[in-house]
């Protein structure tokens, strides 16, 4: 029987430091997916009712939602002339597990494919097993 290691390709940890790039934020277009408690979180800092903050921001795709995006594909929140989150403090889970999603992880090759999009993947802060897990385990995307 072979001894078949369970531990992750990246259990000696990742590299990631944002460079405040904005690119996660923007291109192709796709879906930043929001529960009721990041929608009310939003909606309180940018001082709307949640009724009026989904029917202006958010948008249903089958039973999941999502915030809207322009027309290019960045997302309803990202100041292109400041390149920031103009929601940054209550931004979406998936916004704060960025880079560490599933989808970035499952390979060696998806991760290499990560660090080839983001600049700041691959590079800086060294991200034990542990935390990448962490990050990992919040959202699946």
């Amino acid at each position: 029987m072979p001894n078949k290691d369970p531990s992750p390709w990246y259990s000696d940890g990742l590299r990631f430091s944002c460079t405040g790039c904005g690119d996660c934020c923007t291109g192709a277009p796709g879906y930043v997916w929001v529960n009721k408690a990041e929608i009310a979180a939003i909606a309180e800092l940018v001082e709307m009712d949640v009724e009026r903050f989904e029917q202006k921001y958010v948008r249903k795709v089958g039973v999941r939602k999502s915030l809207k995006e322009y027309a290019n594909g960045d997302c309803v929140f990202f100041d292109n002339q400041s390149r920031k989150c103009n929601v940054y403090s209550a931004r979406p889970r998936q916004c704060r597990t960025w880079p560490f999603w599933d989808s970035n992880l499952r390979t060696p090759d998806a991760w290499e494919a990560t660090c080839q999009e983001c600049p700041g993947a691959g590079k800086g802060k060294l991200y034990d097993i542990d935390q990448i897990e962490e990050q990992r385990g919040k959202i699946r995307v």
